[in-house]
């Protein structure tokens, strides 16, 4: 029996950077190793790590950060390709207008915007979760998908792609669920806010991700539905993303 290639690369740069490949797919086909990679940013990766994406030849990355975030964080990776794939963050403006106003920011009330940022993630900017599939099914070489922190866009995204490939539910929640395990968040400056508060903003919950898949239920007729009629993925599409993604029977 083959033993199962390192799921979360070791990077200096990037904790958050793994693959998708293993999990169980359509038919029981599990996806291909080392040809998906979910990320946090990729700014600052160092020269070893640069030699490690040019080694699992990674060609292309897809970038859901805002245009403020990339300009603040760019990066120029020789060999890789950028595709911008903006989607711009809500939650922090979102948490400066509560205070703002003169209100307390609690963990309770961060955990209901980060709901309302999954529910506008699929509802809202289905159509760049659409762009990133039309590049899916034309890659040819490994890709990478990331944001900021590689949790929220990046964790609908990549819940999008494994529901896409016909991996069962629980296994998808692990994989939102292991950014918690594996991601490091740079050093913060100093904060009057609450540390509950900011756990709940570096962390992901499940109760996020369902908040996605409610959305998805009540306002689009389930994930099938939103993978064909929202993301453009008909029979035809999904067959040749299973094709290309997934191991043969």
């Amino acid at each position: 029996m083959l033993t199962p290639l390192p799921r979360v690369l070791p990077l200096q740069g990037a904790t958050n950077f793994r693959d998708l490949g293993g999990y169980p797919g359509h038919d029981g086909r599990p996806l291909r190793w080392r040809r998906l990679f979910r990320s946090d940013h990729l700014a600052s990766l160092t020269e070893a790590d640069r030699a490690t994406l040019a080694a699992l030849g990674v060609a292309r990355s897809f970038d859901f950060r805002g245009e403020a975030e990339r300009a603040a964080t760019p990066y120029d990776i020789a060999g890789l390709v950028q595709h911008p794939l903006a989607i711009e963050p809500t939650v922090t403006q979102r948490m400066q207008d509560i205070v703002a106003a003169g209100q307390s920011l609690s963990a309770a009330t961060v955990a209901g915007l980060m709901k309302d940022l999954y529910r506008g993630l699929v509802n809202d900017r289905a159509e760049r979760f659409a762009e990133l599939f039309s590049h899916l099914l034309q890659a040819d070489a490994p890709v990478v998908f990331h944001c900021t922190a590689g949790k929220d866009r990046t964790g609908v995204a990549a819940a999008l792609v494994l529901w896409a490939l016909g991996v069962p539910h629980d296994v998808v929640l692990q994989d939102f669920l292991l950014t918690n395990t594996v991601y490091r968040h740079p050093p913060l400056p100093p904060s009057e806010t609450p540390a509950e508060v900011m756990k709940v903003l570096w962390s992901v919950q499940e109760g996020f991700l369902q908040a996605a898949i409610d959305a998805i239920e009540a306002d689009h007729g389930g994930i099938e539905r939103y993978l064909s009629q929202r993301l453009g993925l008909g029979p035809s599409a999904r067959a040749a993303l299973a094709a290309r993604y997934l191991e043969d029977r």
